[in-house]
């Protein structure tokens, strides 16, 4: 054996000693501390014979987690994902009474809920002491993932060699783009600074903004960043008058539904058809390898793999138990900013309470830990695309503020895990250009029912001269993470029956809300109602809500002109006359005209479709749902995410220019895929003959 693998040797034993005695010392502390735990018989043992059966007891422990604890965890892929998380102590806890009941070494024992505590602790301070080594030893670390990286090579994918660069797609879902640019300044996210900071050759990266389509929500931008086509997703809820059906972004059948339509329209399957992995998002992208992806978790059966991305990182017990630890500190934390938020009365200020902690805990720890793990496994395994969401952010600015304290600290841990990506690519067999992007941003404001006292649906109930109860049933929000916890648990994310159900009658109208977006469509026409036939039936509707002051612009259908916007004081404009910069949409910014044209055009646009106030001074809306950080309509900074690209890459529109509409994003990322010259996802026609012109 050479004088190198001697060295590897060595080191490894090294640190699997000391990781043997950090547990060892944490036996014997929580032995002397804990009445329910003992290393000795009754009638008291030696000191030495304490010692030794407490080296024993960690020794077997950590052999039993070694060995054991993944084939519990393949096992226990059937479980909930979140369930397999509570079981992460249990499980653990049943591990060390296994290793104190088979102790040759003394008479050691301790109460079941004893054992929990011991296990937990045991496993964090292993975890801590091996990272800590790790990090002192870039050796060490580096060729801990070579192995990994050959172990995934040695299974059959024959990615070895490979030196065509890689592209991993990280989104870091609803930053905005002036957002992350004050986070770069007030130094919360170092990794991007790093980036875009000159260095001997100029900077790594480039920041620019591009500008969503009228749905700025998550449903309409990865589908048309992902599948190329958003056509007919109007908003991230809506009303299908031929199947009676409300279609919803966040809905496992509803996602697999759009992604149906969208390869159906495109003719390919996605921009991951070709060696792809797709993590953490509402569509596949067409990639076969799948994690926590939505629109395949309604399958049943072993051709969804979507939830095997658990195993990836819950097959470490100590990563468990980290993440486990995170999940109950997080949903501490949140409950401690609530509180406060609500002690110093501020304003504004939406409900926190419920499960919205465990919700948000999900969002910002499980998922994003179990995604990024996903990742890492991808770019050591040498795939050629890879498409991530991280969903954190964008939960905790719903509720929190996208500008508030709470959501900040997020960016700041998103960064890390940038970091970590970045640290990982260093060892990956071919390299990586890592984009980072959001699908859209965030505006602030008060809700519409805040500052009105009445929702949406009250104010459209009041128009049509309908009764408007006194109390009515909030809007759900948090919409991206209550999916991925919904998926998670198996249990399909409908829209409640009290929304559109058989309690109403077919007379009355469907009010759905997509942040400060609303839509209204009539059930029991068959047809998208004109604003002749709504004058007819409503005579007070369409003024009531166009005069409203918490309202920006109405769309309706017409007769005359085909097509016109609604404003205030009796504005009327045809679609094809309109401007950004005078009438209803003056202060929208620039492509609101094009934007509201498009959707105009959706065979599944609502009879009314209602985009709230917004101030262009203090950038903020009125959500129609309860959020003090929304997305889905016009106005402000939710429709101004940004992209991150690497220089190497080709500029992704032209100087002055900007990208318009999240299928646009997908032909640059096409572009940059096939510039890497790796496996490609298939080229029209028109786009093979002007590259190879090229």
């Amino acid at each position: 054996m050479g004088h190198g693998r001697w060295r590897k040797l060595l080191s490894g034993v090294g640190r699997s000693v000391a990781v043997w005695a950090a547990s060892t010392g944490t036996v014997l502390v929580l032995a002397a501390v804990l009445p329910d735990f003992r290393l000795q018989s009754p009638g008291g043992d030696s000191a030495t014979r304490i010692a030794v059966t407490a080296a024993v007891g960690a020794g077997v422990f950590g052999l039993l987690s070694s060995l054991v604890w993944p084939l519990l965890v393949r096992l226990l892929l059937l479980v909930p994902a979140l369930v397999l998380g509570l079981l992460v102590f249990f499980l653990n806890g049943s591990l060390l009474l296994v290793a104190l009941r088979v102790n040759p070494s003394g008479d050691a024992e301790a109460a079941p809920e004893t054992a929990v505590v011991v296990a937990a602790a045991m496993s964090a301070v292993a975890s801590a002491t091996g990272a800590a080594l790790a990090v002192r030893d870039d050796d060490a670390y580096r060729r801990r993932l070579y192995r990994l990286a050959d172990r995934r090579r040695r299974r059959g994918d024959g990615r070895s060699g490979r030196v065509t660069p890689g592209v991993v797609f990280v989104q870091l879902d609803g930053v905005g783009h002036d957002v992350l640019r004050a986070a770069v300044a007030k130094g919360l996210m170092p990794t991007v600074a790093s980036w875009l900071v000159p260095r001997d050759g100029g900077p790594s990266h480039r920041l620019t903004a591009w500008r969503t389509d009228w749905s700025s929500q998550t449903g309409a931008s990865q589908l048309g960043i992902l599948h190329g086509s958003n056509h007919d997703v109007p908003a991230f809820r809506w009303y299908e008058k031929e199947t009676r059906e409300v279609v919803v972004c966040n809905r496992p059948t509803s996602a697999a539904e759009l992604q149906r339509r969208a390869v159906e329209r495109t003719g390919d399957g996605g921009l991951l058809t070709v060696d792809g992995a797709s993590r953490g998002n509402l569509f596949s992208g067409g990639a076969d390898q799948l994690a926590l992806v939505l629109s395949v978790s309604a399958r049943r059966g072993r051709e969804n793999r979507s939830r095997a991305g658990y195993f990836a990182y819950f097959s470490d017990p100590a990563n468990a138990v980290r993440t486990a630890m995170s999940f109950a500190a997080e949903v501490a934390r949140e409950i401690g900013q609530s509180t406060r938020a609500r002690l110093r009365r501020q304003r504004p200020r939406v409900g926190r309470g419920g499960l919205y902690p465990f919700v948000r805990a999900f969002a910002t720890v499980v998922e994003r830990d179990v995604v990024v793990a996903a990742v890492i496994g991808d770019m050591l395994a040498g795939r050629s695309a890879v498409y991530a969401d991280l969903v954190a952010y964008d939960e905790v600015a719903h509720h929190s503020g996208p500008h508030s304290r709470d959501a900040e600290q997020v960016l700041h841990r998103l960064d890390r895990s940038l970091a970590l990506l970045v640290q990982v690519a260093e060892h990956a067999p071919r390299p990586y250009r890592i984009v980072v992007l959001s699908d859209h941003g965030q505006s602030p404001g008060e809700t519409f029912r805040t500052r009105y006292g009445l929702s949406l649906a009250d104010l459209v109930r009041a128009g049509c001269g309908l009764h408007v109860p006194r109390k009515v049933e909030h809007t759900h929000s948090g919409a991206e993470a209550r999916a991925a916890v919904r998926a998670a648990l198996r249990r399909p994310v409908e829209e409640k029956a009290e929304h559109h159900g058989a309690a109403r009658r077919d007379s009355e109208p469907i009010v759905l809300a997509s942040g400060n977006l609303g839509l209204v469509s009539f059930p029991d026409v068959p047809h998208r109602m004109s604003k002749e036939e709504i004058d007819r039936r409503h005579p007070a509707l369409l003024s009531t809500l166009a005069n409203h002051p918490g309202v920006g612009f109405l769309l309706v259908r017409s007769e005359e002109h085909g097509g016109v916007v609604l404003g205030a004081f009796g504005a009327e404009i045809p679609v094809d006359r309109l401007a950004d910069e005078t009438g209803p949409l003056a202060g929208f910014g620039p492509g609101a005209a094009d934007a509201v044209r498009r959707t105009h055009s959706f065979p599944h646009a609502p009879d009314i479709m209602v985009n709230s106030w917004y101030d262009p001074d203090e950038g903020e809306v009125l959500a129609f749902e309860e959020q003090i950080g929304s997305h889905g309509g016009l106005g402000g900074a939710q429709g101004r995410p940004f992209l991150l690209w690497p220089v190497d890459l080709s500029a992704p529109a032209e100087e002055g220019a900007e990208l318009g509409g999240a299928e646009q994003v997908h032909q640059v990322f096409r572009r940059w895929l096939y510039e890497c010259d790796g496996p490609q996802v298939p080229l029209t026609g028109a786009e093979e003959t002007d590259e190879r012109a090229a």
